[in-house]
């Protein structure tokens, strides 16, 4: 008898193991709602796109994901950068229509 309780025991613990070492690695099992077939929710203008546009893009998580932290910053950065050439851009262009 009691060494079917220790059998028991020890089971339960392994069990109890397994059980946490998968919710590790698999997450709690939350997902989001599923989209409809053939969308993303990564959206962008066809043209012109702004450093505005860029920033507000967002990705959808997957199974191993991303640091969204590096992610975020990339697309600041990029944004930004877009939005300096832009600037630029704009002023060469007047310079040039000045000097017609």
């Amino acid at each position: 008898m009691t060494t079917a309780l220790i059998y028991l025991v020890v089971m339960l613990l392994v069990a109890a193991v397994v059980f946490l070492l998968a919710a590790v690695v698999f997450g709690r099992g939350e997902e989001l709602a599923p989209l409809p077939p053939g969308s993303s929710p990564t959206r962008l203008p066809v043209r012109d796109i702004t450093g505005e546009d860029v920033q507000s893009v967002k990705f959808q998580l997957v199974l191993r994901g991303y640091k969204m932290s590096e992610v975020d910053w990339v697309v600041r950065r990029l944004g930004d950068e877009i939005d300096t050439l832009r600037a630029r851009l704009t002023e060469l262009e007047a310079e040039r229509e000045k000097s017609r």
